[in-house]
């Protein structure tokens, strides 16, 4: 059995406000009220207010002096940023090391049964998985932790709700990735950057 890990309060709360804006709870403009949310958590406002910090560093929460915290109105060309940030990222993983084609294959065959049973939760988590997995296999502990900041599988969630995007992790896309890095292509990582942006939308 695996040791149960007991996520720091902050952690949990700033997760709470994530499941929100996936949920569709919180939308762009509505106001996070600090002593609210702490009143409904059963927690002070001190761990309420460091979740929202963090938020507001990914740039989905925005605060003002006398006003509190607000959802941020989301933008195509916000997340085109992210999407071209994280593909320079994931070039980068694939120029030091190639991740085990074997794992990406059983990430593969989650994006398939997730397509099969229409579960957009599951595809996107094992999209997600998928390219983590790249990133991972670098080897450079920065670079993941960079990756991660990011935000990914927020706002994966948030780009297929709010701008119907088709999800990312659609299997077919990922094959080609897959193929290549099996037979070992010099342009993999081309193939990866341009696979990513493929998704960001058009300002």
């Amino acid at each position: 059995m695996k040791p149960v890990v007991r996520l720091p309060l902050r952690d949990q709360i700033r997760q709470t406000v994530l499941d929100g804006l996936i949920s569709g709870r919180w939308g762009p403009g509505d106001r996070v009220v600090e002593r609210r949310m702490a009143a409904e958590l059963g927690v002070s406002q001190a761990p309420v207010r460091e979740a929202l910090r963090e938020l507001e560093a990914l740039r989905l929460v925005e605060s003002s002096p006398h006003k509190g915290a607000r959802i941020r109105r989301l933008t195509a060309a916000d997340l085109r940023e992210i999407y071209e940030v994280r593909a320079g990222l994931e070039e980068t993983a694939v120029r030091l090391r190639h991740p085990p084609v074997e794992a990406l294959r059983v990430h593969l065959a989650g994006l398939r049964q997730a397509a099969a049973t229409a579960s957009v939760a599951d595809q996107v988590r094992h999209g997600v998985a998928f390219h983590r997995e790249i990133v991972e296999a670098s080897g450079n502990d920065v670079l993941l932790a960079v990756w991660e900041s990011l935000g990914i599988e927020v706002w994966t969630h948030l780009s297929i709700r709010l701008f119907r995007m088709r999800p990312c992790e659609n299997a077919a896309d990922h094959e080609p990735l897959v193929a290549a890095f099996e037979r070992g292509d010099p342009d993999v990582g081309v193939l990866l950057r341009d696979h990513i942006l493929g998704y960001a939308p058009l300002d």
